[in-house]
C-alpha cells in the first residue's frame, strides 16, 4: 500500500544515529545521504528522514504512529532497546504481549528524538 515514509526532522545527524541503531536491528542498512535528507529502503518499502524543506521546525503528529514490523519479540526488544539508548524514549506500556481481538500482539512503542511515535509489531503464528 504504501511507497514510502518521510518523517521530518530538526537535527538530522542525531536522527540518523538514532534510526540507524533502531532499524539495524531489523537489519536495515544505515541511511543512504541524498542532500538533506536520509533513506532506509527494504524490500518491502522506503523510510526516510528530512529536515523539512520549508525552513519551519519539525513536530511529530499528535495521534501519530508509524509501525515497523518485527520477526519475534526477541527482535521488538531489541529495537525498544537501541532506540532508547540513542535518545529516543520509552511510551505507552512496557514492550511485551499484549491480548487484542486480533489475538496475542507483541508491542513495543518509542519516540524518537524529535517526538515521533514508533512501535514495534510482532504477530505470532495463531
Amino acid at each position: 500500500m504504501f511507497s514510502h515514509v518521510m518523517l521530518g526532522v530538526n537535527d538530522l545527524e542525531v536522527s540518523k544515529k538514532f534510526y540507524d541503531a533502531l532499524l539495524g536491528t531489523l537489519g536495515i542498512a544505515p541511511g543512504v545521504a541524498n542532500k538533506n535528507r536520509y533513506f532506509y529502503r527494504s524490500p518491502t518499502g522506503t523510510f526516510a528522514i528530512t529536515r523539512p524543506i520549508n525552513g519551519d521546525a519539525a513536530c511529530h503528529g499528535n495521534g501519530s504512529t508509524i509501525g515497523f514490523t518485527v520477526q519475534s519479540a526477541e527482535q521488538g526488544d531489541a529495537f525498544h532497546a537501541a532506540g532508547v539508548a540513542h535518545g529516543g524514549t520509552s511510551c505507552e506500556d512496557a514492550p511485551g504481549f499484549r491480548d487484542t481481538p486480533a489475538g496475542a500482539l507483541y508491542l513495543a512503542y518509542l519516540r524518537d528524538p524529535d517526538g515521533n511515535k514508533l512501535c514495534a509489531l510482532h504477530r505470532p503464528a495463531q
